[in-house]
């Protein structure tokens, strides 16, 4: 009986210093990125307050529905990213978003959007592999050029998107879209502190891409990315 007590009490103790080995390795990524880069988010208002020399906003993709209506995450994106172009922050927009299918044209939804809210079709470049954080940033680093940056999500995943931006060699800052609350956020934020743990590996390996291909300049027209 002695011998099983002491077993149990090892495994009770390696149970616990692997639980807190676990949450250390999932902290430290979360602590660096939001420290790190909190500096570089503002709100709405404050916006108007930067410069107009970004390249441009880079919105980051959040899911449409069947009959290409964004989804309320998108659609605080998208709304916030044409008061952007309005204030004149830049006059250049990189819808990056999912269009692996036909019958899914996620960036191509995001134009249609902004053109209605009154941005020149020929500013609005589309970027139809941005399958993740990290693409949508890469891509705008590496395939349209992009230096300086003004990245338009909700607050929590703008920690990421600037770090990622920021550690391939762009300057760029974060304009919040939270404008309302959203279904699903505890489950969004959750995600999140994962997804942090990943970039940050990706943001020192800096692997290219999922899809590359050739190189667009942001001083042409969007319309050739259509």
């Amino acid at each position: 009986f002695g011998g099983g007590g002491v077993l149990k009490k090892f495994l009770r103790c390696f149970f616990v210093v692997c639980a807190a080995l676990a949450a250390v390795v999932l902290l430290v990524p979360n602590i660096i990125m939001i420290t790190s880069t909190d500096k570089y988010i503002v709100n709405r208002e404050e916006a108007d307050g930067l410069s107009n020399e970004f390249d441009c906003i880079l919105v980051l993709g959040a899911g449409v529905y069947s009959d290409g209506t964004p989804t309320p995450m998108l659609n605080d994106r998208l709304v916030v990213a044409c008061e952007a172009y309005e204030l004149g922050l830049s006059n250049r927009i990189i819808m990056s978003g999912d269009h692996r299918s036909d019958d899914y044209n996620e960036p191509g939804a995001m134009k249609r959007f902004a053109i209605a809210q009154g941005v020149n079709s020929e500013d609005i470049f589309l970027d139809h592999a941005g399958l993740s954080t990290y693409d949508s940033v890469y891509r705008a680093i590496n395939v349209f050029g992009a230096k300086k940056i003004l990245i338009v999500t909700q607050k929590y995943h703008l920690y990421r998107a600037i770090y990622l931006a920021n550690s391939l060699g762009a300057e760029a800052y974060g304009v919040s879209a939270n404008l309302r609350r959203y279904l699903g956020q505890p489950k969004y934020t959750v995600r999140e502190w994962a997804a942090r743990l990943k970039d940050m590996t990706l943001s020192i390996t800096k692997p290219e891409a999922t899809y590359m291909g050739e190189k667009i300049d942001l001083s042409g027209d969007g319309d050739i990315t259509n």
